[in-house]
């Protein structure tokens, strides 16, 4: 009998490879930058040439012991470097220098949040390797496929969770942490559209309350953390109605077809044995001591989750406009200059947040070089908070700060853009809006007092917007109430 989908668990698990920020390759001392002419930055050493030997690069290591303390793993004193056998276009030397059984690291931990609840994610093993070479397919009605060998060699780490995911969602919040950690670090740039972080996932059902694994497949060609959530999405589906029909998942090797929306067969998926991992007989085995561990642990930033807190407690701002704050070490860095320099620290997350990501994302702008600089926004700022101007006055003065990258100071001198606030002044305003508005007062005081908000629109109106509407309520309560 068949049964339900909601009886079926996932059971998911993510490898992360992310490409780490070294001026070198893994191996050898070809420059590991992206964008570059295909094939220009190659020698004998990655490109697999007979009699080239491998010579390890040092700072690759302490990026990867960087990211195992910052998670909470255990570095291994002594780890050994294999080859990983198997022939494939985009790997010259017929195998893959990693790790297997003796990686750098192991265990570890990250915490997600997500709408409801927060979940602790397991690490099983983070080890380096090399990245293969690209393939550059087909387009437009091409017979070949290229290879650029420039990425061939790129240091990298692979980050393997534990199976603890359980839904698409708290994939995409692990892969959303993995790269903020991996940012604040600042040996990866994250950026899932070059390539610098890629994730492949395991996905198998189970009966709810289980405690057993099913059969699982591998997803492959994740390029995004959309399509990580889409892809687990479809299979589990794909995977559930097999069970359903009485049929049985088939091990394999699945890519994800963006435009098509599906999963495809690759390949049958292969196992640990078909590699044939040896030792690497030209690397000599990698030791690391306790010193060096330690100098290393001091050099850390301070964490996602540790400034997060942190910005909770010193700002007193809400745990979500923290965790919006936090998503980047830059974002971080610019709200926490920003609310330096005002009394109202929610006044400044509610500005960083909205207005200046809205502009920063809708220009693909850089924060770190940003035309208006965190000094900049907090004088906006204190004229909002001096009274000065209104929020909506600044919004205008902030989008010319903006587009010219004045100071605010400067565009309301010029604009005449300071609120009145005279007391006096507003009376005189008022007196005219309500003789011009007799009748709507008549049914405000019979009773109509939502038109309350459309004396108060009159009399900013009538100040060509510069009336202050705080000082502007109080008038119209004295004198329609009174």
């Amino acid at each position: 009998m068949a049964r339900g989908i909601k009886e079926y668990e996932p059971v998911i698990g993510l490898e992360v490879h992310a490409q780490l920020l070294t001026a070198s390759k893994m191996f050898c001392g070809c420059r590991a930058e992206f964008g570059a002419p295909p094939n220009s930055h190659t020698c004998p050493v990655c490109l697999g040439h007979p009699g080239a030997l491998p010579v390890l690069n040092k700072r690759a290591v302490e990026y990867a012991v960087k990211m195992i303390l910052a998670v909470g793993g255990e570095v291994k004193f002594h780890s050994v470097f294999a080859r990983k056998n198997y022939f494939y276009p985009d790997l010259p030397k017929g195998y893959q220098i990693s790790q297997y059984d003796r990686p750098i690291g192991m265990g570890g931990k990250v915490h997600i949040d997500l709408k409801g609840y927060s979940k602790t994610i397991s690490i099983a093993r983070i080890h380096l390797e090399e990245d293969a070479a690209k393939l550059l397919h087909p387009e437009h009605g091409e017979g070949v496929t290229r290879i650029d060998f420039n990425r061939c060699g790129v240091p990298l780490i692979e980050i393997v969770s534990k199976p603890d995911i359980r839904t698409p969602h708290e994939a995409r919040a692990y892969l959303n942490k993995m790269k903020q950690v991996l940012r604040y670090l600042n040996i990866c740039s994250g950026d899932m559209e070059k390539g610098a972080l890629r994730c492949d996932a395991n996905v198998s059902l189970r009966l709810r309350g289980s405690e057993g694994f099913g059969i699982r497949t591998e997803l492959k060609n994740l390029n995004s953390f959309k399509a990580v959530e889409k892809a687990l999405t479809y299979e589990i589906e794909r995977q559930a109605e097999i069970l359903e029909s009485g049929g049985v998942v088939s091990q394999a090797t699945m890519l994800w077809d963006e435009n098509r929306q599906k999963t495809e067969l690759m390949r049958g998926k292969e196992e640990s044995e078909d590699y044939r991992y040896f030792p690497e007989p030209d690397l000599i085995n990698l030791e690391i001591d306790e010193k060096r561990i330690e100098d290393i642990k001091s050099s850390l930033p301070e964490l996602p989750d540790v400034k997060m807190n942190r910005i909770v407690k010193e700002y007193g701002i809400p745990r979500y406009d923290a965790a919006v704050l936090t998503d980047s070490p830059e974002l971080a860095d610019y709200f926490e200059a920003v609310a330096k320099g005002v009394k109202d620290k929610k006044l400044a997350s509610n500005w960083v947040m909205v207005e200046l990501l809205r502009v920063v994302r809708e220009r693909k702008a850089d924060i770190r070089s940003f035309v208006v600089n965190p000094e900049m926004l907090a004088e906006l700022l204190q004229n909002i908070e001096s009274g000065i101007i209104s929020q909506k006055m600044a919004k205008e003065i902030f989008e010319e700060m903006v587009n010219t990258g004045r100071r605010a100071a400067a565009i309301i001198d010029e604009k005449g853009l300071k609120q009145i606030t005279d007391k006096d002044e507003l009376i005189c305003t008022v007196g005219i809006v309500l003789n011009a508005q007799k009748d709507q007062v008549e049914k405000y005081r019979h009773g109509k007092t939502g038109l309350f908000e459309f004396f108060v629109g009159q009399v900013i109106r009538e100040t060509g917007g510069k009336a202050d509407p705080r000082v502007v309520r109080d008038i119209l309560k004295e004198k329609l109430d009174g």
